[in-house]
C-alpha cells in the first residue's frame, strides 16, 4: 500500500504541507502570532523558550526547534526572533537540514512589532504561494514515521486501543515505516517485557538506563514514581498500579524487534520500531516524536482528550464506545467494538492502518478540523 505525500529534496516525505511562522524566542511569540492571523495557509506555535538555556538544555530546545522547523510536513518556515536573545533564528536555521524554503525576521531590525508584522507579511505571502506549487504523489510506506501516545488512559486501553495500535504499528514495520514507541515514565515496570525485543545488547541496555534514569530523576524530586502513578484520571478510569497501566501502554509498539533507542527529538537512523526518550506529558511527547520527523501520531484515550498537533495530524483513537459517543467531535477511530465483539484486535488494527494511510494522504483528523494546535518542547530546567 502507498500514501500520498509531499516528496522533499532530502528525500523525507510530508503528509502535511504547512507555512510554519515560528518565534524561535518566546518575545518574538505575539509578532509571529499576527503574521500568522494577517496570512491564510499559515499555522504558527507558542512557547516560553529561547533565552537564558545553558548547556544540555540549550542543545536539546535547539534540537527540538530545528527538527520542528525542517520537518517534511513543513514545506516552508518564517522564524522570527528579536534580535538579541540566546536562540536566534540564525542559530535555528543552522541547525536545520538543508533544502529548505526558509525566511529569517528580526523585530528590532525592522524598528518594532508594526514594521516586523509588515515584513512578515509579505515573507510568509510568498512561502504560501511557493508551497501551492507543490503536489502529492504516491509514496511507499516505509517513508512513514508514525509517533504513538496515550493519554487519559483506563483499563481498558490496554485491552482495546493499545493493542490494536499495535497490530498497526506491526503493518506499518512490515512496509519498511518506522513507528515510534515514547513515554518513558510509561515504560517503568515493563522494561523486562521490552528488553526481550531488543535488536542489540546496546538496545537493550539503553531501555534498562532510561527507564532508571526516570525513576532516580523523580526520586531527587522526592516522589516514588511507582507509588504516585497512575494519575487521578486513570485510577478513576480503573488502574491501579504504574505497572498495570505500563504493561498496557508498551502495546501500542505492537510485536516487532526494538531497533534503536533515541534522545526526545532525535532523528531515528534505523527503521522499524524505536524507543524515544521523553516524558508521559502529552504535547512535550507528541512535539518530541515530531521534531524527531514523525509525520503523523496515533494517540489513544480511555478519558478523552482534544489533544493535537499545529504541524502532523494527530488520529485520536478511543477505548471504549462510551467515551467515542461522547467526545465524538474529538475522536477518530472507536475500539471499543473490540470490546463488543464487532471486530477482533487484529481487524481493528487493519482499519486503524488504513485510517493512517488515509490521513497521511490527506484526510483531516479531528483535532485538524477543530484547529487544535497543541505544542510544548521538553525543558531541563536548566536556564537563568
Amino acid at each position: 500500500m502507498k500514501f500520498l505525500g509531499y516528496v522533499r529534496p532530502d528525500g523525507r516525505v510530508g503528509t502535511r504541507n504547512h507555512v510554519l511562522i515560528f518565534p524561535t524566542v518566546i518575545c518574538a511569540t505575539a509578532v509571529a502570532q499576527m503574521i500568522q492571523r494577517e496570512v491564510p495557509g499559515t499555522v504558527t506555535v507558542d512557547h516560553p523558550h529561547g533565552c537564558g538555556h545553558m548547556g544540555e538544555e540549550k542543545d536539546l530546545i535547539v534540537r527540538a526547534m530545528a527538527g520542528v522547523c525542517s520537518h517534511p510536513n513543513v514545506g516552508g518556515v518564517l522564524l522570527v526572533g528579536l534580535g538579541c536573545e540566546l536562540i536566534t533564528p540564525e542559530v535555528v536555521s543552522g541547525a536545520m537540514l538543508a533544502n529548505r524554503r526558509c525566511e529569517l525576521l528580526s523585530i528590532q531590525a525592522e524598528g518594532g512589532t508594526r514594521g516586523a508584522v509588515q515584513k512578515g507579511k509579505d515573507l510568509a505571502a510568498r512561502l504560501v504561494a511557493e508551497i501551492a506549487q507543490d503536489e502529492r504523489e504516491p509514496t511507499d510506506i516505509s517513508a512513514l514515521i508514525v509517533g504513538t501516545n496515550c493519554g487519559g488512559s483506563d483499563t481498558l486501553s490496554g485491552l482495546t486501543a493499545n493493542p490494536a495500535v499495535g497490530a498497526a504499528a506491526d503493518r506499518i514495520v512490515a512496509g519498511g515505516g518506522t513507528v515510534i514507541l515514547s513515554e518513558t515514565p510509561e515504560l517503568i515496570g515493563a522494561e523486562h517485557v521490552l528488553s526481550r525485543r531488543a535488536a542489540s545488547a546496546e538496545v537493550r541496555r539503553r531501555i534498562y538506563e532510561i527507564t532508571a534514569a526516570t525513576e532516580e530523576l523523580a526520586m531527587k524530586a522526592g516522589v516514588d514514581i511507582r507509588n504516585s502513578e497512575p494519575s487521578p484520571g486513570n485510577k478513576a478510569g480503573g488502574l491501579t498500579t504504574l505497572e498495570e497501566k505500563s504493561l498496557g501502554a508498551i502495546l501500542k509498539g505492537g510485536t516487532s524487534p526494538i531497533r534503536q533507542v533515541i534522545s526526545y527529538a532525535e532523528r531515528p537512523i534505523e527503521s522499524g520500531l524505536v524507543i524515544m526518550d521523553s516524558p508521559a506529558h502529552d504535547a512535550v511527547c507528541n512535539t518530541g516524536m515530531i521534531a524527531g520527523g514523525a509525520q503523523i501520531i496515533v494517540f489513544t484515550t480511555g478519558r478523552g482528550t482534544p489533544l493535537g498537533a499545529p504541524t502532523a495530524p494527530v488520529v485520536k483513537v478511543s477505548s471504549n464506545s462510551g467515551l467515542y459517543r461522547r467526545m465524538v467531535d474529538n475522536l477518530d477511530v472507536n475500539a471499543g467494538s473490540v470490546l463488543e465483539g464487532t471486530e477482533t484486535v487484529d481487524e481493528l488494527g487493519e482499519r486503524l492502518f488504513r485510517e493512517i494511510v488515509s490521513v497521511a494522504s490527506g484526510r483531516l483528523t479531528k483535532a485538524e478540523l477543530l484547529g487544535h494546535n497543541e505544542f510544548a518542547i521538553h525543558s531541563l530546567g536548566l536556564n537563568v
